[in-house]
């Protein structure tokens, strides 16, 4: 194969010459890592010889360094250079949950699988991998062996940095990194059909000037669901955060057992805006958690939310430094939850179209939507429990709640000292 290539390249040189082309190089250049020395056994570190094919391909102007089918292991660091791909096999993601279930494939089945054991204990070491304006990681399986199935993680730097601009990352699965991708200070970032298991942190957002996108991420608990590792999962993992951020879109993305799933905070360098599309959040003491947001707003749509772990757990909380604006239109919310959304702060929370289905577990008379402060919009809803349904607290300056339906009676506690239109809702009278 690497004989047709080299052929291939050749041939294209030659014909360029003959031609009176200027170019004396063919239009795309293929490098094989095995042609620099890496070796596929699993033992040998592959990091220098991956590294000098990177940079072979960044020389050539751009290109492809091909990560044949094998186990390849890295100790250090990678940087890919301007318009090159790092590439394995993989042409879709694959799942690898043969170390949880018995008889499935496993990481080091199949494929292009890279072994990272560096860096272990040091989160604030450099990336495995960097990439730069135009530089795409694809198609390759990236694992941390010495992980302990069921144990408290060993930190590691993030798996993944995207800088420049137009960075991407496509149909990988990162198994089991601590932290999985640092998407920030980069513009127009691509991040599209990847899998896995990120423990600490999934993908982190921040300081974008250009619209982002992520498309197709799956994070769900492959690798283990050992008691162990779970519980601190769901007390620590962060699935999907968010700082600055103009005009992010988010496409139909999943998490299950994080503490939080969607994570928006405000940065030294601001807060986010964007169109979150079919996202999902299951098992999480937090599906979604807004600290801030811009006024331009968050536009959830078509969500579904689960939430039945920890001590409290609430599908929506907005935090009292809250001034910006959310919309959930036509999401639905269900689990064995204490609350649906728990709303502080001074920004605006809406709800149109949308299904909650349980709430108040443990009975204890909790309103399925509690707002402090601020302003709320309830429209169109449907609350398919008959229990309490909102309650708004005396600092709730403005709130429309039209057009719901109730099974069982209203049950809407207004303290509010506020404008407060509360109209046209159906319920369910109690039976005499």
């Amino acid at each position: 194969m690497r004989k047709s290539l080299a052929f291939g390249m050749v041939f294209a040189t030659t014909i360029g010459v003959l031609c009176g082309a200027e170019y004396s190089q063919p239009h795309q250049h293929v490098f094989d890592v095995r042609d620099f020395g890496a070796k596929g056994d699993g033992q040998t570190d592959a990091t220098a010889a991956l590294q000098a094919a990177l940079d072979a391909a960044g020389k050539a102007r751009g290109g492809v360094v091909h990560v044949p089918q094998g186990n390849w292991l890295i100790r250090g660091s990678l940087n890919v250079p301007q318009g090159v791909t790092l590439r394995g096999i993989w042409e879709s993601v694959p799942a690898h949950n043969g170390i949880r279930d018995r008889g499935l494939p496993k990481p080091t089945d199949d494929g292009s699988t890279l072994l990272v054991v560096g860096n272990a204990g040091k989160e604030d070491a450099p990336p495995l991998i960097t990439l730069n304006t135009n530089s795409t990681l694809k198609g390759l399986v990236i694992y941390y062996p010495e992980q302990k199935e069921n144990d408290v993680p060993v930190p590691y730097p993030w798996t993944v940095a995207m800088r420049g601009k137009n960075p991407a990352v496509l149909d990988c699965e990162l198994l089991n990194p601590y932290n999985a991708i640092d998407a920030t200070h980069n513009e127009r970032h691509l991040i599209r059909n990847v899998h896995g298991q990120p423990l600490r942190r999934g993908i982190l957002v921040d300081a974008i000037y250009d619209i982002g996108r992520i498309e197709n991420v799956h994070f769900n608990p492959w690798w283990s669901l050992r008691p162990r590792l779970r519980a601190w999962q769901i007390e620590n993992g962060e699935a999907f955060i968010f700082g600055r951020s103009d005009w992010q879109y988010v496409l139909n993305t999943f998490c299950f057992g994080y503490r939080v799933g969607y994570k928006f905070v405000q940065t030294k360098n601001g807060v986010c805006n964007g169109n979150f599309l079919g996202i999902g959040a299951d098992d999480c003491q937090r599906a979604v958690l807004v600290e801030q947001s811009a006024p331009y707003g968050l536009l959830i749509t078509n969500g579904q939310f689960v939430s039945f772990s920890g001590p409290d757990p609430t599908m929506v909380e907005i935090a009292a430094t809250h001034s910006g604006t959310v919309r959930f239109t036509n999401c639905s919310f269900w689990g064995p939850c204490q609350q649906i959304a728990c709303i502080a702060g001074s920004g605006t929370v809406g709800f149109s179209d949308c299904t909650f289905v349980q709430w108040d577990k443990d009975k204890q008379g909790r309103h399925a939507i509690l707002a402090h402060s601020g302003t709320l919009l309830v429209r169109g809803c449907e609350f398919r429990a008959a229990r309490p349904q909102i309650s708004l607290s005396e600092g709730v300056r403005r709130a429309v709640i039209t057009g719901n339906v109730f099974s069982g009676p209203a049950q809407i506690a207004n303290l509010s000292k506020g404008n407060v239109k509360i109209a046209d809702n159906a319920d369910t009278p109690a039976k005499p």
